[in-house]
């Protein structure tokens, strides 16, 4: 089973940080999850662009993180995917949080309510 999830807060966002426009959560069995999630960045080049995500629970302990290993100055937006994320079952909520190396991490976050999806 899996969703996607869009943001709609968006156009709060500060000048320069990442958005996080969608989530995808799709429950693996036995705890684990395979997550996508699409952002959008002005990258400019190697100096400033989006360089990671993660998942992190609601006291902030992180649960998955995504490196993104060069800019994609002409690929926006973008999605990448994680696997084997491990979410305790007791874990309702996560957070999808996203980082440029300018900016570090956005202000902006996106909740997912797993209960659905379990």
């Amino acid at each position: 089973m899996s969703t996607f999830l869009t943001l709609s807060v968006i156009n709060i966002a500060e000048a320069g940080d990442v958005q996080i426009l969608a989530a995808d959560f799709q429950n693996r069995g036995d705890n684990q999850w395979s997550v996508s999630v699409t952002l959008k960045h002005a990258d400019t080049g190697w100096d400033h662009y989006a360089d990671r995500w993660r998942v992190v629970d609601g006291e902030g302990q992180l649960l998955g993180d995504r490196v993104l290993l060069h800019p994609h100055v002409n690929e926006q937006p973008f999605t990448r995917g994680l696997h084997g994320v491990t979410i305790p079952q007791e874990t309702t909520t996560v957070y999808v949080e996203a980082h440029d190396k300018v900016h570090g991490w956005a202000p902006n976050r996106l909740a997912v309510d797993l209960r659905e999806l379990r």
